[in-house]
Parts: C-alpha cells; sequence; structure tokens
C-alpha cells in the first residue's frame, strides 16, 4: 500500500536546515537528492551557500526572497514569541506539504510548531552533536528534547549506537528508526590500493578540527610509524572560528612538531569535495581515530567520510566508537583500535605495512558491505518509504 502511494498521489517533503549548505555536509545533499523523482522535495533555510555544490530545485532562502524579512524573523524568535521559521510555514502552506523533514535534533525542536501550524507529519533526523554534546552542554536542551520527542512523528538516527543514546535522552523506543546515510556510489570508482614498499606509505587525514575527530591521536600513532617506514601525511579540514577547534589546531600543529612530522605532513585546509577524492585516490589508507570529546561531543553515528573511502577501495583505520563498528566491520572491512589508544592505531597501521596480502580481502569486503548497506539511491528509496507511511496517518488534532 505504500508503494501505491508512492505512485498514485506525489508526495511533497519540506527538509528545514538554517544554512544550505555547509561544504562538509555533503551527505545530506545526498540524502534529498537521492529521493525517488516521484517525490517533490523543497528545501527551506534562512539563507545558502556554495549552491554551486549542493545546487537543488525548489530551494526557498528567506534571505534571497528579503532582506527585512530575514532579520525581522531572526528578532521575533531571539524574542522567543515563536521558535519556527515563519518563512517555513508560508512554504508548506503555499505548496501543499505532506511531510516536513527537520535536520538536527534543535531544529527539529524549533519546528515543532511550524508542523502543527499547517498539520504536517514531522520526521526528525538526529546526526551526533545534537545527541551528546548539547543535551550536556547546555542542559535546557533535555527539557526541550522531550517536548519533541512527544510532538514528532519519528525519529531517524544513523546506527543502533545513536538509537540507544536518543532512547536514553527520553524518546519512546518506538519512535526511533535506524536509517543509514547513503552515499553515490556510483560516483566512486573502486580502486583497491596497492602500495609498493620501496615508495612512501601515503597516509590521509580528512575531518574538521574538532575534539571528537582524534586527529592529534592519528599524528601521534604516525610518529612512531615514521620511525619503521616512510610516511607521506596529508591533511584536509581545518578550523572553524569557534575557541575550541582553533585550541584542536594549536593541538594538531603542536603534535606534529613534536614528531618532527614537518617535512611529511601536507596540510591542505578545506578543500572541495572534487578535490577531497582527487587526493584520496592517491593515498593508501585513511586514518580517522574518532574519540569522545570532553565536551561529550561524539560522532554519534560514523563519519560518513569512512564510508566513501572504504567505497573507494582505501584502507580504514579508525576506533571503536558510537557506530563506527557497524560501518567498518573490525578485521574484515577495516581495522579498530580503542578510543585514544596510540599503540594500537600502531599495532594496525604496522598490521598494513607487513601483510600487504590482506589489503585486497579488507577493501573488496569494504566496498561489497557500503554498497549494500550505504547505497544513496537505496537509502532513498527506504526513505520515501518512511515517509509514504506517514503520510497515510491520521494527523494528530
Amino acid at each position: 500500500m505504500n508503494q501505491q502511494l508512492l505512485e498514485n498521489k506525489k508526495l511533497k517533503i519540506v527538509h528545514s536546515y538554517p544554512i544550505w549548505l555547509p561544504k562538509t555536509q555533503t551527505w545530506m545533499y545526498n540524502q534529498v537528492r537521492y529521493l525517488p523523482k516521484n517525490l517533490e522535495n523543497h528545501v527551506v533555510c534562512e539563507k545558502t551557500e556554495d549552491l554551486e555544490q549542493f545546487w537543488l530545485p525548489n530551494i526557498h532562502a528567506l534571505q534571497e526572497v528579503s532582506q527585512w524579512c530575514y532579520v525581522w524573523d531572526k528578532v521575533v524568535r531571539k524574542l522567543q514569541f515563536r521558535h519556527h521559521l515563519g518563512f517555513l510555514v508560508d512554504i508548506a502552506q503555499h505548496e501543499n506539504i505532506n511531510v516536513l523533514h527537520s535536520h538536527f535534533g534543535h531544529v527539529g525542536w524549533q519546528d515543532i510548531g511550524a508542523a502543527k501550524k499547517v498539520g504536517l507529519k514531522h520526521v526528525v533526523t538526529f546526526y551526533g552533536w545534537d545527541v551528546n554534546s548539547l543535551p550536556k552542554t547546555r542542559p535546557h536542551w533535555r527539557r526541550r528534547y522531550q517536548e519533541l520527542f512527544a510532538n514528532v512523528d519519528i525519529i531517524l538516527c544513523e546506527g543502533s549506537h545513536m538509537a540507544k543514546c536518543i532512547v536514553n535522552l527520553g524518546c519512546p523506543a518506538d519512535k526511533v528508526k535506524v536509517h543509514h546515510l547513503g552515499i553515490a556510489i556510483e560516483e566512486l570508482k573502486f580502486q583497491p590500493r596497492v602500495w609498493n614498499p620501496n615508495e612512501p606509505l601515503r597516509v590521509l587525514i580528512a575531518a574538521s578540527f574538532r575534539e571528537k575527530k582524534g586527529i592529534p591521536y592519528a599524528l601521534e600513532a604516525l610518529g612512531q610509524l615514521q620511525h619503521q617506514v616512510s610516511l607521506e601525511v596529508t591533511i584536509i579540514g581545518d578550523a572553524n572560528s569557534e575557541k575550541r577547534s582553533q585550541a584542536e589546531k594549536q593541538k594538531i600543529l603542536a603534535t606534529i612538531e613534536k614528531h618532527n612530522l614537518q617535512s611529511k605532513v601536507r596540510m591542505l585546509g578545506y578543500q572541495p569535495y572534487t578535490l577531497l577524492f582527487k587526493e584520496a585516490y592517491k593515498h593508501h589508507i585513511f586514518l580517522s581515530p574518532s574519540v569522545t570529546a570532553s565536551d561529550g561531543d561524539t560522532e554519534g553515528g560514523a563519519p560518513v567520510s569512512l564510508i566513501e573511502m572504504a567505497a573507494t577501495g582505501m584502507l580504514i583505520v579508525s576506533t571503536n566508537h558510537c557506530d563506527i563498528p557497524e560501518v567498518v566491520i573490525n578485521g574484515l572491512t577495516g581495522l579498530l583500535a580503542e578510543e585514544r589508544d596510540v599503540s594500537g592505531l600502531v599495532t594496525h597501521l604496522q598490521q598494513l605495512v607487513h601483510h600487504p596480502e590482506q589489503w585486497l580481502p579488507i577493501t573488496v569486503a569494504g566496498r561489497k558491505h557500503v554498497e549494500k548497506e550505504y547505497d544513496a539511491y537505496i537509502q532513498g528509496k527506504k526513505l520515501a518509504e518512511i515517509y509514504s507511511h506517514l503520510a497515510m496517518k491520521k494527523t494528530k488534532k
């Protein structure tokens, strides 16, 4: 019956997120662009960024419609006359939207009033920071989440670990559903890495400079490994304007200096998505040792970069953190150390250096796992089924 509804009636979905779209959030773009064509998608945001990379039909940005209304709406929400974007209600009513999909938990709470005002089914996806860091650093969000959980129709998340965390925050278990983020597999050529021991081992680190990414631990491990094998290390990513991010950058630079890695490390800063993959195919190992940050921030699920790099045929060394073990199956599709376990990372890297015969089976298994569980096209159809199922239910009064 769900499929019949999709075939006979064009469902209209509105995606709510303040900025469409920061350059590091390709995974959100893929969620929308891989939804079936018989759905009509609309994006409502306050303003846009990087549209040359993330363009879609039906992007409605308040700042581009009216600068005065953009400022006025900010004032109204700051004074707490309402929490949702008034423009979201206008678009939802004008376009006869069926389902509101809010991206991130805090956005979902802000959008409760809009869903009620228009009578929309409400889907909220949590992604990580909103699960563990936000309610820990700002305890009033625990109370707000109770309001969200009471009103939302369904909560989506990346994996079973994140699902348990959301239930522990007070969400009824029957409202939480695991929905994997998908990647554009057909755009990623599978090229199993091969290393000539007479050449440097090339290691890629790609992440924003945040404590949860564990970059200093990666560099500590490489600082030890450099005495056993010639290395070339590339870091793609940078700090943002936040103090904690700038502090993490200083830790990264200090670790490079501590181990005299300056001549072996290239720091490229943030780079476009296409250049990230151009670099990726030149490297043998993707090193991504995520940790639980001191403020409670975690990956929540797993970095999408792990999924993408595995799809390209790169070897993965990561950590037993959140839902990473669902993406990287230890010993089968990659190697996992415990959080902050530098010696464990070194051991895994040494295993790959000394056993090149293991490379092909690991990379083949990694690609197959990604194709089965993280194909954006398949995940788009599954998300459409979730929307369809909700649309058939009667709206609560």
